[in-house]
């Protein structure tokens, strides 16, 4: 008993002293620690990266502008082909009969023609004649060596000779008018069938389809063929809106594609969208690139280009915090506190990112623990 009363002794005096020591010793409250940086007159380098998959510069779906029986399908899928080639050619037996119906019936009214302008050539010379005669006979009747009767009877040649040759001019004009034409109109027609039997490439590439063989009758709701032309291809992303005012068509951009991902690409700006795409603030940007023979339809591929902005102050994007009302500040580091600083921002890269006011160069920033700190709070650097 007296052996417990001793030990609950010695911890009372210890808590006591314990409880002394610390009120006697000072007051402490710890400051934050942060790192600083200066802010600094520099340019933002920002380097703009989208993918998307390479595709043809345009593919072109071959149509038949004649039903029939293919007699020859000259390519299939994978093969190269250049522009004017023969694809596929068309069983043309039938028209060509036909033409030289159509032919013969031109001709035929070609030779009625010539008749008809014979006819008519006589009817002229009658018609010569009878105003001749009616001319010499009406001076005679003035000196009364004719009488009316034979007047009145040169008159009624004359006139009989007129409506004659009026009546061949009428038939000949028909005949090498509308007869004629129609008749060359119609052989011209399957003339022009017989060449839509030849199907021949509008452009150089590589076969992607086909639809046809030999022996088929050919569609003309259909594609026979398709032709991709891949000596240019093209890839497709998506820019944000902060870099797509950067872009110009025309603009040089590297390729990098995933299959070949030791080898880069020239690439050229081909089209910017005006209006942006459906995954939001985020525009449709196309660009083009030449195919040394290594590259495919498909394949991935990632485009990049670099922008310097203009001259500033910029700091690191650490520095920068967020603010709810919208608007963003830094903390100025100054003899051993920091101030809260209001500032508008310019563009930005990764690291980086510009001041356009509220900030001088070389004033120093707290670039860590920025979200714990207040206005005139001391700091420890």
């Amino acid at each position: 008993m007296k052996a417990r009363t001793v030990q609950w002794g010695a911890l009372a005096a210890a808590a006591a002293l314990s409880m002394g020591l610390l009120a006697c010793g000072p007051k402490y409250s710890p400051r934050i620690s942060v790192k600083t940086a200066p802010a600094k007159a520099g340019r933002i380098v920002r380097n703009v990266e989208f993918s998307g998959v390479l595709v043809p510069n345009h593919t072109v779906n071959i149509f038949a502008k004649l039903a029939g029986i293919a007699t020859a399908v000259t390519k299939d899928v994978g093969d190269k082909v250049f522009a004017g080639q023969l694809l596929v050619q068309i069983d043309t037996r039938e028209l060509n009969a036909q033409l030289a119906v159509a032919e013969a019936a031109a001709q035929g009214v070609g030779d009625q023609a010539v008749q008809v302008k014979n006819g008519m050539e006589t009817a002229r010379l009658n018609l010569e004649m009878a105003q001749r005669s009616y001319e010499r006979t009406k001076t005679l009747l003035d000196t009364k060596v004719v009488t009316q009767s034979q007047l009145d009877d040169a008159q009624t040649k004359l006139d009989l000779a007129k409506t004659a040759f009026d009546n061949s001019n009428r038939q000949y004009q028909t005949i090498t008018g509308s007869g004629l034409a129609q008749a060359e109109a119609q052989a011209n027609f399957i003339k022009v069938q017989i060449s839509n039997s030849t199907i021949t490439s509008p452009i150089s590439g590589i076969v992607t389809n086909r639809n046809i063989n030999p022996g088929e009758i050919t569609s003309m709701s259909s594609p026979l063929l398709s032709i991709a032309d891949v000596s240019i291809l093209k890839l497709q992303g998506n820019v944000s809106q902060d870099d797509v005012v950067r872009i110009n068509v025309g603009g040089k951009v590297t390729v990098v594609v995933d299959a070949l991902s030791t080898e880069s690409y020239a690439g050229r700006i081909e089209q910017v969208g005006p209006i942006a795409a459906a995954t939001g603030q985020y525009f449709p940007v196309v660009v083009s690139l030449k195919n040394d023979g290594k590259l495919l339809a498909g394949m991935t591929a990632k485009a990049s280009f670099t922008w310097t902005g203009a001259d500033g102050i910029v700091v690191p994007v650490s520095a920068v915090r967020d603010n709810q009302d919208g608007h963003a500040s830094v903390f100025v580091v100054s003899d051993g506190k920091v101030h809260a600083r209001k500032v508008s921002l310019g563009p930005r890269s990764d690291s980086e990112v510009q001041v356009i006011s509220g900030l001088s160069d070389a004033e120093v920033v707290a670039v860590s623990n920025v979200s714990a700190l207040v206005d005139g709070m001391e700091v420890a650097q």
